[in-house]
Protein backbone atom coordinates (compact mmCIF):
# COMPACT_ATOMS: atom_id res chain seq x y z
CA UNK A 1 0.00 0.00 0.00
CA UNK A 2 1.05 3.97 -0.58
CA UNK A 3 3.50 5.40 1.61
CA UNK A 4 2.33 9.01 3.19
CA UNK A 5 5.10 9.72 6.03
CA UNK A 6 4.60 12.95 7.93
CA UNK A 7 8.03 14.99 8.48
CA UNK A 8 10.02 17.79 10.02
CA UNK A 9 9.34 20.25 7.10
CA UNK A 10 11.77 23.48 6.34
CA UNK A 11 9.39 26.18 6.20
CA UNK A 12 9.80 30.38 6.05
CA UNK A 13 8.58 32.72 8.56
CA UNK A 14 4.48 33.83 7.39
CA UNK A 15 6.01 37.15 6.95
CA UNK A 16 8.01 36.33 3.59
CA UNK A 17 6.36 32.95 2.80
CA UNK A 18 4.80 34.56 -0.28
CA UNK A 19 8.07 36.22 -1.68
CA UNK A 20 10.64 32.50 -0.75
CA UNK A 21 7.50 30.82 -3.35
CA UNK A 22 8.67 30.46 -6.81
CA UNK A 23 6.84 28.62 -9.96
CA UNK A 24 8.91 25.16 -10.36
CA UNK A 25 12.39 25.21 -11.84
CA UNK A 26 11.34 23.40 -15.01
CA UNK A 27 8.77 25.67 -15.99
CA UNK A 28 11.04 28.87 -16.75
CA UNK A 29 14.36 29.20 -18.55
CA UNK A 30 17.40 30.92 -16.93
CA UNK A 31 16.59 34.58 -18.32
CA UNK A 32 12.89 34.14 -17.21
CA UNK A 33 14.51 32.73 -13.71
CA UNK A 34 16.94 35.75 -13.71
CA UNK A 35 14.10 38.45 -14.16
CA UNK A 36 11.25 37.06 -11.62
CA UNK A 37 13.90 36.67 -8.76
CA UNK A 38 15.37 39.91 -9.41
CA UNK A 39 15.18 42.16 -6.68
CA UNK A 40 14.30 39.52 -4.25
CA UNK A 41 16.56 37.80 -2.61
CA UNK A 42 14.03 35.46 -0.30
CA UNK A 43 12.81 33.78 -4.07
CA UNK A 44 13.56 30.12 -3.81
CA UNK A 45 15.01 30.55 -7.57
CA UNK A 46 18.13 31.23 -5.95
CA UNK A 47 18.41 27.40 -5.00
CA UNK A 48 16.58 25.58 -7.25
CA UNK A 49 17.71 27.80 -10.72
CA UNK A 50 21.08 29.25 -8.91
CA UNK A 51 22.82 30.23 -11.96
CA UNK A 52 21.16 33.41 -11.93
CA UNK A 53 23.61 34.18 -9.04
CA UNK A 54 26.39 32.93 -11.59
CA UNK A 55 28.37 34.91 -14.49
CA UNK A 56 26.44 35.47 -17.70
CA UNK A 57 26.38 32.74 -19.78
CA UNK A 58 27.67 30.18 -16.86
CA UNK A 59 25.94 26.59 -18.42
CA UNK A 60 23.04 25.87 -16.15
CA UNK A 61 25.18 21.89 -15.92
CA UNK A 62 28.49 23.95 -14.39
CA UNK A 63 29.66 22.96 -11.21
CA UNK A 64 29.73 26.47 -9.81
CA UNK A 65 25.98 26.24 -10.08
CA UNK A 66 25.20 23.11 -7.80
CA UNK A 67 27.82 25.22 -5.39
CA UNK A 68 26.37 27.87 -5.53
CA UNK A 69 22.88 25.97 -4.76
CA UNK A 70 24.55 24.69 -2.17
CA UNK A 71 25.76 28.34 -0.76
CA UNK A 72 22.70 29.82 -0.94
CA UNK A 73 20.36 26.98 0.82
CA UNK A 74 22.94 27.44 3.06
CA UNK A 75 22.93 31.12 3.31
CA UNK A 76 18.98 30.41 3.55
CA UNK A 77 18.62 28.63 6.66
CA UNK A 78 21.57 30.41 8.32
CA UNK A 79 19.32 34.07 7.68
CA UNK A 80 16.55 32.28 8.76
CA UNK A 81 14.38 32.48 5.56
CA UNK A 82 14.00 28.57 6.19
CA UNK A 83 13.68 27.19 9.74
CA UNK A 84 12.67 23.71 10.60
CA UNK A 85 9.62 22.43 12.40
CA UNK A 86 10.82 20.67 15.96
CA UNK A 87 7.75 16.94 14.92
CA UNK A 88 7.05 15.77 12.60
CA UNK A 89 3.65 16.89 10.86
CA UNK A 90 1.67 16.92 7.93
CA UNK A 91 0.68 19.56 5.86
CA UNK A 92 -2.50 20.81 3.55
CA UNK A 93 -1.66 23.05 0.11
CA UNK A 94 -4.71 23.95 -1.53
CA UNK A 95 -4.34 26.19 -4.39
CA UNK A 96 -7.58 28.25 -5.65
CA UNK A 97 -7.80 29.19 -9.94
CA UNK A 98 -10.63 30.45 -11.82
CA UNK A 99 -12.79 30.37 -8.56
CA UNK A 100 -11.73 26.47 -7.86
CA UNK A 101 -9.87 25.40 -5.34
CA UNK A 102 -7.85 21.96 -4.22
CA UNK A 103 -6.61 20.38 -1.46
CA UNK A 104 -3.28 18.37 -1.46
CA UNK A 105 -2.00 16.79 1.51
CA UNK A 106 1.64 17.18 1.90
CA UNK A 107 3.66 14.44 3.22
CA UNK A 108 6.70 12.21 2.26
CA UNK A 109 6.03 9.43 -0.04
CA UNK A 110 8.43 6.30 -0.46
CA UNK A 111 11.37 5.46 -2.00
CA UNK A 112 10.55 1.68 -2.38
CA UNK A 113 7.02 2.65 -3.50
CA UNK A 114 8.57 4.12 -6.01
CA UNK A 115 11.13 1.06 -7.01
CA UNK A 116 7.88 -1.35 -6.86
CA UNK A 117 5.63 0.91 -8.95
CA UNK A 118 3.33 1.04 -6.28
CA UNK A 119 3.92 5.16 -7.37
CA UNK A 120 2.92 5.33 -10.98
CA UNK A 121 4.22 6.89 -14.13
CA UNK A 122 2.99 8.01 -17.16
CA UNK A 123 5.80 9.95 -19.09
CA UNK A 124 9.43 8.30 -19.93
CA UNK A 125 12.21 10.92 -18.44
CA UNK A 126 15.38 12.03 -20.04
CA UNK A 127 18.15 10.81 -18.70
CA UNK A 128 19.96 14.38 -18.61
CA UNK A 129 17.01 16.12 -17.05
CA UNK A 130 17.40 13.53 -13.96
CA UNK A 131 21.21 13.39 -13.45
CA UNK A 132 20.71 17.66 -12.98
CA UNK A 133 18.17 16.77 -10.59
CA UNK A 134 19.69 14.06 -8.38
CA UNK A 135 23.01 16.10 -8.55
CA UNK A 136 21.06 18.99 -7.06
CA UNK A 137 19.55 16.49 -4.59
CA UNK A 138 22.81 14.95 -3.45
CA UNK A 139 24.73 18.68 -3.41
CA UNK A 140 21.47 20.37 -1.18
CA UNK A 141 20.96 17.10 0.68
CA UNK A 142 16.71 17.98 0.23
CA UNK A 143 14.11 17.65 -1.90
CA UNK A 144 14.07 21.46 -1.97
CA UNK A 145 10.38 21.31 -4.63
CA UNK A 146 7.61 19.09 -4.03
CA UNK A 147 6.33 16.22 -6.67
CA UNK A 148 2.83 16.66 -7.88
CA UNK A 149 1.13 13.09 -7.34
CA UNK A 150 -2.77 12.22 -7.42
CA UNK A 151 -4.58 9.30 -5.85
CA UNK A 152 -8.29 7.64 -6.68
CA UNK A 153 -10.24 10.03 -3.52
CA UNK A 154 -11.31 8.13 -0.38
CA UNK A 155 -14.13 10.24 0.90
CA UNK A 156 -12.95 9.76 4.77
CA UNK A 157 -9.34 11.22 3.59
CA UNK A 158 -11.14 14.60 1.84
CA UNK A 159 -13.68 14.60 4.43
CA UNK A 160 -10.38 14.64 7.21
CA UNK A 161 -9.03 17.66 4.99
CA UNK A 162 -12.44 19.35 4.32
CA UNK A 163 -13.04 19.77 8.14
CA UNK A 164 -9.71 20.58 8.97
CA UNK A 165 -9.38 23.75 6.53
CA UNK A 166 -12.60 25.08 7.43
CA UNK A 167 -11.55 25.03 11.29
CA UNK A 168 -8.44 26.30 11.21
CA UNK A 169 -6.43 28.99 9.26
CA UNK A 170 -4.17 28.63 6.64
CA UNK A 171 -0.39 29.77 8.00
CA UNK A 172 0.42 31.00 4.45
CA UNK A 173 -2.51 32.70 2.41
CA UNK A 174 -1.38 34.82 -0.08
CA UNK A 175 -1.80 35.58 -4.09
CA UNK A 176 0.78 35.08 -6.55
CA UNK A 177 1.48 37.28 -9.56
CA UNK A 178 -0.34 34.75 -12.13
CA UNK A 179 -3.37 35.31 -9.82
CA UNK A 180 -3.54 31.90 -8.01
CA UNK A 181 -4.19 31.59 -4.46
CA UNK A 182 -2.01 29.64 -2.33
CA UNK A 183 -3.38 28.40 1.00
CA UNK A 184 -1.07 26.38 3.37
CA UNK A 185 -2.19 24.63 6.72
CA UNK A 186 0.29 22.73 9.73
CA UNK A 187 -1.03 19.58 11.15
CA UNK A 188 0.46 19.05 14.67
CA UNK A 189 -1.71 17.25 16.23
CA UNK A 190 -0.75 13.19 16.45
CA UNK A 191 -4.11 11.91 16.30
CA UNK A 192 -5.14 13.17 12.68
CA UNK A 193 -1.64 12.94 11.63
CA UNK A 194 -2.07 8.95 12.59
CA UNK A 195 -5.56 8.73 11.09
CA UNK A 196 -4.22 10.03 7.57
CA UNK A 197 -1.78 8.20 7.79
CA UNK A 198 -3.50 5.17 8.30
CA UNK A 199 -6.08 5.88 5.53
CA UNK A 200 -3.76 6.54 3.19
CA UNK A 201 -1.72 3.16 3.91
CA UNK A 202 -5.34 1.50 2.63
CA UNK A 203 -4.85 3.01 -0.82
CA UNK A 204 -2.87 0.42 -3.45
CA UNK A 205 -1.52 3.37 -5.21
CA UNK A 206 -0.64 6.62 -6.26
CA UNK A 207 0.25 8.36 -10.07
CA UNK A 208 2.76 10.78 -10.61
CA UNK A 209 0.93 14.03 -12.26
CA UNK A 210 3.61 16.53 -12.85
CA UNK A 211 7.24 16.24 -12.01
CA UNK A 212 8.73 12.62 -13.38
CA UNK A 213 12.04 13.90 -13.46
CA UNK A 214 11.95 15.33 -9.97
CA UNK A 215 10.34 12.16 -8.58
CA UNK A 216 12.86 10.07 -9.97
CA UNK A 217 15.93 11.98 -9.19
CA UNK A 218 14.15 11.62 -5.83
CA UNK A 219 13.64 7.85 -5.25
CA UNK A 220 17.18 7.04 -6.95
CA UNK A 221 19.40 9.87 -4.85
CA UNK A 222 17.32 7.89 -2.15
CA UNK A 223 18.64 4.42 -3.25
CA UNK A 224 22.64 5.20 -4.18
CA UNK A 225 22.26 6.33 -0.02
CA UNK A 226 20.94 3.04 0.69
CA UNK A 227 23.34 1.45 -0.81
CA UNK A 228 25.99 3.14 0.71
CA UNK A 229 24.91 3.25 4.25
CA UNK A 230 25.74 -0.50 5.65
CA UNK A 231 23.36 0.66 8.84
CA UNK A 232 20.46 0.74 6.45
CA UNK A 233 17.54 0.36 8.74
CA UNK A 234 14.26 2.11 5.65
CA UNK A 235 14.23 4.50 8.30
CA UNK A 236 16.02 7.31 7.49
CA UNK A 237 14.91 10.13 5.73
CA UNK A 238 16.29 9.48 2.59
CA UNK A 239 14.05 6.56 2.15
CA UNK A 240 11.46 9.11 1.42
CA UNK A 241 11.17 12.22 -0.56
CA UNK A 242 8.49 15.47 -0.64
CA UNK A 243 5.53 15.16 -2.57
CA UNK A 244 1.67 16.82 -2.56
CA UNK A 245 -0.83 14.46 -3.11
CA UNK A 246 -4.40 15.16 -4.64
CA UNK A 247 -7.51 13.26 -4.89
CA UNK A 248 -7.97 13.05 -8.28
CA UNK A 249 -11.83 14.16 -8.03
CA UNK A 250 -10.36 17.61 -7.82
CA UNK A 251 -7.80 17.69 -10.51
CA UNK A 252 -8.46 18.51 -14.07
CA UNK A 253 -6.14 18.25 -16.91
CA UNK A 254 -5.56 21.04 -19.50
CA UNK A 255 -5.20 20.24 -23.22
CA UNK A 256 -1.15 20.44 -24.72
CA UNK A 257 -1.40 21.14 -28.01
CA UNK A 258 1.31 21.50 -30.96
CA UNK A 259 2.91 23.84 -33.73
CA UNK A 260 4.39 22.87 -36.78
CA UNK A 261 6.97 24.84 -38.79
CA UNK A 262 5.91 23.71 -42.30
CA UNK A 263 3.47 21.71 -44.65
CA UNK A 264 6.40 19.20 -45.47
CA UNK A 265 6.49 20.80 -48.92
CA UNK A 266 2.43 20.21 -49.27
CA UNK A 267 0.36 23.62 -50.30
CA UNK A 268 -2.60 24.20 -48.55
CA UNK A 269 -5.28 22.09 -50.97
CA UNK A 270 -3.12 19.06 -51.05
CA UNK A 271 -2.64 19.63 -47.18
CA UNK A 272 -6.33 19.48 -46.71
CA UNK A 273 -6.96 16.88 -49.59
CA UNK A 274 -4.77 14.31 -47.21
CA UNK A 275 -6.34 15.34 -43.98
CA UNK A 276 -9.98 14.14 -45.69
CA UNK A 277 -9.46 10.73 -45.92
CA UNK A 278 -8.76 10.47 -41.79
CA UNK A 279 -10.97 13.33 -40.84
CA UNK A 280 -14.23 14.99 -41.42
CA UNK A 281 -13.24 18.45 -42.07
CA UNK A 282 -15.23 21.78 -41.50
CA UNK A 283 -14.33 24.82 -42.65
CA UNK A 284 -14.69 26.99 -39.32
CA UNK A 285 -13.65 30.90 -40.77
CA UNK A 286 -11.79 33.32 -38.39
CA UNK A 287 -13.39 32.67 -35.15
CA UNK A 288 -11.51 30.65 -32.61
CA UNK A 289 -12.66 26.96 -32.76
CA UNK A 290 -12.18 24.89 -29.66
CA UNK A 291 -12.32 20.81 -29.98
CA UNK A 292 -15.37 19.93 -27.63
CA UNK A 293 -15.11 16.38 -28.02
CA UNK A 294 -12.56 13.34 -27.89
CA UNK A 295 -10.97 12.54 -31.37
CA UNK A 296 -12.20 16.06 -32.83
CA UNK A 297 -9.44 18.61 -33.00
CA UNK A 298 -8.94 22.28 -34.05
CA UNK A 299 -6.78 23.50 -36.29
CA UNK A 300 -5.25 26.79 -37.57
CA UNK A 301 -4.15 27.30 -40.78
CA UNK A 302 -3.24 30.55 -43.17
CA UNK A 303 -6.25 33.13 -40.70
CA UNK A 304 -8.74 30.07 -40.75
CA UNK A 305 -9.72 27.88 -38.15
CA UNK A 306 -10.79 23.84 -38.72
CA UNK A 307 -12.98 21.16 -36.88
CA UNK A 308 -10.98 17.43 -37.92
CA UNK A 309 -13.19 15.45 -36.34
CA UNK A 310 -11.31 11.61 -36.81
CA UNK A 311 -13.09 9.08 -39.19
CA UNK A 312 -14.91 6.22 -37.56
CA UNK A 313 -11.46 3.36 -38.06
CA UNK A 314 -8.60 5.72 -37.77
CA UNK A 315 -8.32 4.95 -34.09
CA UNK A 316 -8.92 2.35 -31.20
CA UNK A 317 -10.99 2.76 -27.68
CA UNK A 318 -10.36 -0.15 -26.54
CA UNK A 319 -6.43 0.47 -26.70
CA UNK A 320 -5.35 2.41 -23.53
CA UNK A 321 -3.02 4.76 -25.63
CA UNK A 322 -4.51 4.07 -29.21
CA UNK A 323 -7.27 5.91 -27.97
CA UNK A 324 -5.49 8.92 -27.15
CA UNK A 325 -6.05 12.66 -29.35
CA UNK A 326 -2.12 13.01 -29.15
CA UNK A 327 -1.64 9.17 -30.43
CA UNK A 328 -4.53 9.74 -33.37
CA UNK A 329 -2.98 13.11 -34.52
CA UNK A 330 0.69 11.89 -34.43
CA UNK A 331 -0.20 8.87 -36.18
CA UNK A 332 -2.65 10.56 -39.08
CA UNK A 333 -0.91 13.82 -39.41
CA UNK A 334 2.15 14.20 -38.02
CA UNK A 335 4.01 10.95 -38.90
CA UNK A 336 1.58 10.33 -42.30
CA UNK A 337 1.38 13.52 -43.76
CA UNK A 338 3.88 16.31 -42.06
CA UNK A 339 6.85 13.44 -41.63
CA UNK A 340 7.45 14.53 -38.29
CA UNK A 341 8.83 11.17 -36.88
CA UNK A 342 9.45 11.55 -33.40
CA UNK A 343 8.25 14.47 -31.04
CA UNK A 344 11.21 14.48 -29.06
CA UNK A 345 14.22 15.71 -31.20
CA UNK A 346 12.55 16.95 -34.12
CA UNK A 347 13.09 20.60 -34.86
CA UNK A 348 9.98 21.24 -36.61
CA UNK A 349 7.51 20.51 -33.67
CA UNK A 350 6.65 22.64 -30.68
CA UNK A 351 3.79 22.09 -28.22
CA UNK A 352 2.19 24.91 -26.40
CA UNK A 353 0.16 24.36 -23.12
CA UNK A 354 -3.62 24.88 -22.75
CA UNK A 355 -3.23 27.98 -20.34
CA UNK A 356 -1.95 29.58 -23.09
CA UNK A 357 -5.46 29.43 -25.35
CA UNK A 358 -6.26 29.61 -28.57
CA UNK A 359 -4.68 33.00 -29.25
CA UNK A 360 -1.06 31.56 -28.08
CA UNK A 361 -1.74 29.25 -31.32
CA UNK A 362 -2.74 32.30 -33.50
CA UNK A 363 0.28 34.52 -32.76
CA UNK A 364 2.78 31.74 -33.50
CA UNK A 365 1.22 30.93 -36.94
CA UNK A 366 0.58 34.57 -37.46
CA UNK A 367 3.66 35.99 -37.22
CA UNK A 368 5.15 32.96 -39.42
CA UNK A 369 7.18 31.13 -37.35
CA UNK A 370 4.97 28.66 -37.50
CA UNK A 371 2.82 27.05 -40.72
CA UNK A 372 0.29 25.16 -38.86
CA UNK A 373 -1.56 24.77 -35.46
CA UNK A 374 -3.34 22.08 -33.82
CA UNK A 375 -5.18 21.89 -30.60
CA UNK A 376 -6.74 18.90 -28.89
CA UNK A 377 -9.31 17.46 -26.31
CA UNK A 378 -7.80 17.56 -22.80
CA UNK A 379 -6.88 13.65 -21.55
CA UNK A 380 -8.99 12.63 -18.46
CA UNK A 381 -7.98 11.36 -15.60
CA UNK A 382 -9.31 8.31 -15.66
CA UNK A 383 -7.18 7.90 -18.90
CA UNK A 384 -4.03 9.04 -17.52
CA UNK A 385 -4.74 5.96 -14.88
CA UNK A 386 -5.80 3.46 -16.94
CA UNK A 387 -2.22 4.12 -18.97
CA UNK A 388 -0.12 3.85 -15.69
CA UNK A 389 -2.03 0.74 -14.57
CA UNK A 390 -1.67 -0.89 -17.69
CA UNK A 391 2.09 -0.58 -17.59
CA UNK A 392 2.00 2.03 -20.34
CA UNK A 393 3.31 5.04 -21.37
CA UNK A 394 2.12 8.57 -22.70
CA UNK A 395 3.34 10.12 -26.09
CA UNK A 396 5.59 13.41 -25.18
CA UNK A 397 3.66 16.17 -23.67
CA UNK A 398 0.45 15.08 -23.29
CA UNK A 399 -0.52 16.49 -20.23
CA UNK A 400 -0.79 19.61 -18.91
CA UNK A 401 -1.55 20.36 -15.25
CA UNK A 402 -2.31 23.58 -13.99
CA UNK A 403 -2.01 25.53 -11.37
CA UNK A 404 1.31 24.62 -10.89
CA UNK A 405 2.90 23.93 -7.56
CA UNK A 406 4.27 26.92 -5.91
CA UNK A 407 8.24 25.72 -4.78
CA UNK A 408 9.56 26.99 -1.26
CA UNK A 409 6.67 26.65 1.22
CA UNK A 410 8.38 23.27 2.80
CA UNK A 411 11.69 21.81 1.64
CA UNK A 412 12.34 18.30 3.34
CA UNK A 413 15.54 17.41 4.23
CA UNK A 414 17.41 13.75 4.02
CA UNK A 415 19.01 13.65 7.22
Amino acid sequence: MAILKPFRGLRPPARIAGKVASRPYDVLNSDEARKEAEGNQYSLLHIIKPEIDCPPGTGEYDQVVYDTARGNFDKFRENGWLVQDDTDRFYIYAQTMDGKTQYGLVGCAGVEDYMNDRIKKHELTRPDKEADRMKHVRVTNANMEPVFFTYRSVPEIDKLVADFTSANKPVYDFTADDGVGHHFWVIEDKQLIERLAGLFDAVPCTYVADGHHRTAAAALVGNEKKASNPSHTGEEEYNFFLAVHFPDNQLNIIDYNRVAKDLNGLDKESFLSMLDKSFIVEDKGTEFYKPDRLHNFSMYLEGKWYSLTAREGTYNDADPIGCLDVTVLSGLVLDEILGIKDLRTDKRIDFVGGIRGLGELKKRVDSGEMKVAFALYPVTMKQLMDIADTGNIMPPKTTWFEPKLRSGLVVHLLD
